[in-house]
This record gives structure tokens, sequence and C-alpha cells, in this order.
């Protein structure tokens, strides 16, 4: 197989390189005036008909704090730009936090969102790493809504959705908003040396352990107002982009990575302590991909499975294949396993020869299960996040969030 596609080759190395700055110069027209990030379209065009989305803007923000500690040119005003519309025109000075967005006529999208909040953390934990102005305080005045709207001390998870004043919250309970709770929690943790919120990450990770057990490795994510699974959510609504039915390998992936790095960084990679929540790593991982890899004849990994692992939506999303890039070099590096080291080369292969759009630029966000390029769900390349990432974690410590890897990389 080509070297370029095996890790810890000089040609992968290059590979991913290559990618990153692709990526890095793809997204700088996502600034609008006022801060807030535009919705990219195929060659990088702002659709500027789409509403300007909080949780893009922290994206944005978290990329380009990148850029900078990578020393590319012209990062520091476009995360500066995405900084101004998350102190701007996205934050609620009336009634605290950040609104879901803003219309393309700048009306108010309404709602709080967990998931979105999340992102502010995760945002300005990376904007304070490349030195921003105002990063500090958006890092502190985050966390106090978050604590104070979102985090369930007793439950030890997040809720999901208020409305736009914080007067009335949801009854629907998520984990992807949990998920990328513990991903901003291990980030402020790694940032700001506080400890209490890679705690909190573990308590999150210990139930959604429970959960997935219980449910042979696939994990339930939605769930009722009292934590009970909700398996059954959005069945008639099957490819819903942020609450569909079944279980989503993409995310047993995800949540396979972020397990392993908080195991790593709380005890340490030879821990005996450690070595449970690697094995918990291990069984979501390799359920998400024996349900999903190359599940009907063409490779990628298919959006949603039912409860018995059987496909429902055959449709491949970029975020996935960019998650199990991550997850098997994490994997290899704990466990020195060979699959590891091969099914990233079998994903490297796949984002070469059929994602990676060579023509245009970035990723191809959504194709269907014969790999033609779609827009159902995901229309456009919306952000860099997902592809970006996928670009530096196979090359970071196994305990360490991205960002502060990318800083400490810098400083050598």
């Amino acid at each position: 197989m080509n070297e370029k596609y095996g890790i810890d080759t000089t040609e992968n190395k290059q590979f991913l390189q290559e990618l990153r700055l692709e990526l890095l110069e793809f997204g700088r027209r996502f600034p609008s005036p006022g801060g807030g990030a535009y919705y990219l379209g195929d060659d990088g065009t702002p659709w500027k008909e789409r509403n300007r989305e909080t949780w893009i803007t922290c994206r944005m923000t978290h990329v380009y704090s990148m850029g900078i500690m990578l020393g590319r040119e012209g990062c520091d005003a476009l995360t500066d730009a995405a900084l101004k519309g998350l102190q701007g025109e996205l934050r609620d000075k009336e009634n605290g936090g950040w609104y879901a967005g803003l219309t393309a006529t700048g009306e108010i999208v309404p709602n709080k969102q967990c998931y979105a909040h999340a992102f502010v953390i995760l945002a300005a934990t990376s904007a304070l790493l490349a030195g921003r102005p105002g990063a500090k305080e958006l890092l502190s005045d985050a966390l106090e809504l978050y604590d104070a709207r979102f985090w369930n001390e007793e439950e030890g998870l997040a809720c999901d959705t208020w409305d736009t004043g914080f007067t009335t919250l949801d009854t629907y309970r998520g984990l992807n908003a949990n998920m990328h709770t513990v991903e901003a929690f291990l980030a402020v943790a790694d940032v700001l040396e506080d400890e209490t919120y890679r705690n909190r990450a573990g308590r999150i990770i210990g139930r959604v352990t429970d959960w997935a057990e219980e449910n042979d490795w696939r994990i339930p994510e939605h769930f009722t107002g009292d934590w009970t699974p909700d398996l059954e959510c959005n069945r008639e609504k099957p490819d819903d982009p942020f609450k569909p039915y079944g279980a989503t390998p993409g995310h047993g992936i995800e949540w396979a990575r972020l397990i392993t790095q908080w195991a790593a960084s709380s005890f340490g990679e030879e821990s005996e302590s450690a070595k449970p929540y690697f094995g918990v790593a291990e069984h979501l991982y390799n359920r998400a991909i024996e349900d999903a890899w190359n599940r009907d004849g063409a490779p990628g990994i298919v959006y949603t499975t039912d409860w018995s692992g059987t496909p429902v939506v055959h449709d491949r999303m970029h975020w996935t294949l960019a998650e199990a890039i991550n997850t098997s070099a994490v994997l290899y590096r704990i466990t020195g396993k060979e699959k590891y080291a091969s099914d990233y080369r079998e994903f490297m292969k796949y984002l070469d020869e059929t994602v990676h759009d060579k023509k245009l630029g970035s990723w191809f966000h959504q194709m269907d299960r014969n790999n033609r390029v779609i827009g159902t769900v995901w229309p456009g390349k919306s952000d860099l996040y997902h592809a970006f990432q996928a670009t530096l974690i196979p090359y970071t410590p196994v305990g360490l969030s991205v960002a502060p890897a990318v800083r400490e990389s810098a400083k050598k």
C-alpha cells in the first residue's frame, strides 16, 4: 500500500501537513462583518443566506487559533474576527450566554444550546493558548455560565437546551452535547490546570460507559428528562443532523478517543487504573467499525444503525472518517496492535481516493452509499473542525487535548 497511508511514515506526515495547510486556506472567507461565521459552500464561498451559527464560529476560532500556533500567516486576524462574533453579535447581553446563532437578516435563532456553549469553552481555551485579546475573559464567562445553566453536579451530566431567556429547560437530554462537554472540559483541565473539569469529564464518561455496555457497546444518544434512554427517538427522521434515530457509529468512535484521552491524562498511559477504560474504548471502536465500515459493498462509515447493528442511514459523513482516523491512531499508540495501524491505512486510503476534494479543497461532507457527493444533511463544507483535527491528532500525545499539544509542539 502507498507509504503515505501508513502511520509514522514520513510520507503520511507530509500528506497530513498538506491537507492541514489546504484546509486553513480553504476556510479563510468565513468571517461575517459582525464576526459570526458564515457557513461555507463547496468551494469555500460563504453561503450568506444561511444562519451564522455559534457552534461553527467557535470551531473556526479553535481551528485558526491552532493555525496561529502553527505559524500560519493571517490566522491571527481570522481568529480575532471570530472572537469578535463571540464577544459581540452572538452573545446575549440581556439573558446571558450565547444565542444558537443569527439568521441572514440578523434575527436571533431561538434557544440556548449546551452543544454550542461547550464549543464556546473549547474556542476560548484555544484562543487563550494562542494569546488572543479577550480570550481569558471569554473563557471565564463561558465557564461561569455553563456551570450555572448546563452542568448538573448531582447527576454528573449536562442538560441540553434552554429557551432563549433561560426560563424553561427542555425535557430532552442528549449525549452529543455531553460528548463535546467532555472535549471542552479536558481542554480546560489542560489549559488552566484545573482538575475539577477532568473529574467532571470522568463522571460523564462513567455514565456513558454503563449505558454503552448495557446496549452491546452501541451508545444510546437520546434520553428523557430523568435520563431514561429513548431508543425510538426520531425513528421517523432517521437522518437528522443532530438527533438521528438509533446508534451513531461515528460517535462511538469519537467517545472511544475521548475516553482514552481522559484515562491517559488521569492515570497515565501505563497505569493499571487506565487499562479498563482503554478496554472500553476498544469495545466502542470495534463495535462501531464492525457495524458501520464497508457494510454495503463500498468503503465508508454508515451514518446510523439500529440497535442490532443493521445500517439505517447508509450515507457517509466526513466527520465520521475524521474521527476514525483519530481513534485508530490513538488506539494504536495505546495498544500497539497492528489492527489499528491497518485500519488507519484503510481510512487514509479512503480519504485520499474518495473523500478529499482535490479540485475545490477540503473534504466532501456527505456522500451516499455509492460514495457520490450529496447534500441532504450536510450540503457544502460548513467548517474545518473535524477534518483539521484529523491532520493533527494522529501525531499528538494521547493524553493531551489537541490545541495544548499543538502549543507544546510549537515551543520545541
